[in-house]
């Protein structure tokens, strides 16, 4: 390999892990913003709706998550399409696949319609409300769907945006509207609308959503529009959006349905419990999300390039940075957990240790399973990811159920954990098969990772259940610092010499590259 090769893939590498820190920063400002207002408006639902209704909004959400899945998921379709191929020079092909987008979505919407009129129908039966609210929670799921149409509709050009490595071009974007979809929902429980306006608020937000994404798009990508398609093109992102369709459901069924089930068989106040003791879990898993989502067209257009050695190497790294990530965050939700549901909407709403601990440990899995899922589709193989998950999402909601009967709070978790580990075994064979079974794709050093990560998460636990501190100040500053000794006993000990300068490097060249960036040009 010549030394201008070594210099020019050396450059690329420079430039997707910019881009890639770029895209993390936005998601990051942008999910900020969203978690502030959460844990704003959260304690404002909590007290509007009464405990009971809370518990039944949430329910009506995890529904319409199953909602989304209806529309054949278009938008996910041609975001992986666009990233495999954003290379390409070609204008035009781009728009058709713009088009195919919008063919397959009217596919789908008599599916769509035909399903959430059951769902409107079944809505007051599967939340368990008095007959004096079927119809208000009828009209509520209607609404609530109505917005994830719109939702949909509206992520088009955000895909696009997001396909072509531009994330980052709509920073602060979303975290305004987060802002504004909090004023609304607050607006909608001062004024008395109940679960009603709760939903109406999620419409109108949807709507200025897709306003201002359009907006974006049309600046950032000169190429953006939509052309007639042709009909290998429908039906190749066809095919793609069935397979990450069928994907959305059976993820809907292993990451939703245990809040369905447990209020079926338990109850929505229960459901409530649940939800406030697991939010910070959840927080961590949707941040981890955003990071690794920000890595992901970069990635895979070196998939797209065939570039295997390369691509196993970037997914040691990826691995390598879950496992900081999660065991820093991890340990200090253990310790600080019970505190924050005590400050946040009282300790009568925390769910104690085990449950606590095994949600931890349910979005740990999680973030690795996401972690090998993201390069799956990168490489355009949803349907050997689908086939897996289904099979995990059979085992985890009968184990749920039976076990929901048996033992409440801590029999859903367990589980939800055994249903799945199907996909923490089998997923990490399929990206290997996906990636030429490259040597550089072993796993072996994990072991070292997860044995140091047991310590910290065994005494976090121990330590987390003995003392419940009184002022948020103390509590925050207890979080970070927490947090930081953990990721530094974790990098120290917990990675092999190599990685741990790898990684290292990685995380630092971004904050070397700002530190020499001349923001006088204005350019990004």
């Amino acid at each position: 390999m010549t030394t201008e090769t070594l210099e020019l893939r050396r450059a690329r590498e420079s430039s997707l892990t910019w881009r890639a820190s770029l895209n993390l920063a936005q998601s990051v400002l942008d999910y900020g913003a969203k978690l502030a207002v959460g844990l704003i408006v959260i304690p404002i639902l909590v007290t509007g709706l009464g405990r009971s209704l809370f518990g039944v909004w949430e329910m009506l959400g995890r529904l319409m998550g199953y909602m989304e899945s209806t529309d054949g998921r278009p938008t996910q379709a041609l975001r992986l399409v666009i990233s495999h191929h954003q290379s390409q020079s070609e204008p035009a092909a781009k728009r058709r696949w713009v088009g195919s987008a919008l063919v397959v979505w009217l596919c789908f919407l008599p599916l769509w319609i035909a399903t959430g009129a059951i769902l409107i129908w079944l809505a007051p039966t599967i939340t368990k409300v008095p007959s004096a609210l079927t119809s208000t929670v009828r009209v509520t799921c209607a609404l609530a769907m109505a917005g994830v149409l719109v939702a949909a509709l509206a992520s088009l050009p955000e895909s696009v945006l997001r396909g072509m490595n531009l994330g980052y071009k709509r920073m602060g974007l979303q975290a305004g509207l987060s802002v504004v979809g909090g004023l609304l929902v607050a607006g909608a429980i001062y004024a008395g609308l109940g679960l009603v306006g709760v939903a109406g608020a999620g419409v109108l937000l949807a709507v200025l959503t897709g306003l201002c994404f359009l907006t974006v798009v049309r600046h950032q990508v000169p190429w953006f529009g939509v052309e007639r398609p042709r009909r290998t093109e429908v039906a190749s992102l066809l095919r793609m959006s069935l397979w990450i369709a069928g994907g959305d459901v059976v993820a809907k069924l292993l990451l939703a349905s245990d809040v369905l089930v447990l209020g079926t068989i338990m109850s929505a106040s229960t459901v409530t419990t649940y939800v406030l003791t697991g939010y910070a879990a959840l927080l961590a898993v949707n941040l981890y999300a955003l990071a690794a989502d920000a890595v992901m067209p970069g990635l895979a257009g070196i998939i797209g390039e065939r570039s295997y050695a390369r691509a196993a190497l970037l997914r040691r790294e990826l691995l390598a940075v879950t496992a900081l990530f999660v065991t820093a965050v991890g340990s200090a939700i253990l310790l600080w957990n019970r505190s924050f549901v005590h400050l946040w909407v009282g300790g009568e709403n925390y769910a104690g240790p085990w449950t606590n601990l095994l949600l931890v440990v349910i979005a740990v899995q999680t973030a690795f399973i996401r972690c090998d899922a993201y390069i799956i589709d990168a490489a355009l193989q949803p349907g050997r990811r689908v086939r897996v998950s289904a099979v995990a999402a059979v085992v985890a909601l009968a184990l749920s159920v039976v076990l929901t009967w048996y033992a409440g709070l801590v029999g859903l978790c367990l589980g939800v954990l055994a249903g799945r580990a199907t996909q923490t075994i089998w997923y990490p064979l399929v990206v290997s098969d996906c990636l030429g079974r490259t040597p550089q794709l072993s796993s072996r050093w994990l072991a070292r990772t997860l044995v140091v990560m047991g310590v910290l998460f065994a005494g976090s636990a121990y330590l987390g259940e003995q003392v419940v501190l009184q002022h948020w100040s103390i509590w925050a500053l207890a979080v970070l610092l927490t947090a930081a000794m953990a990721f530094a006993v974790a990098l120290q000990w917990g990675l092999p010499a190599d990685l741990r300068a790898s990684v290292w490097t990685r995380l630092a060249g971004p904050l070397e590259r700002l530190g020499h960036r001349d923001f006088r040009s204005g350019a990004l």
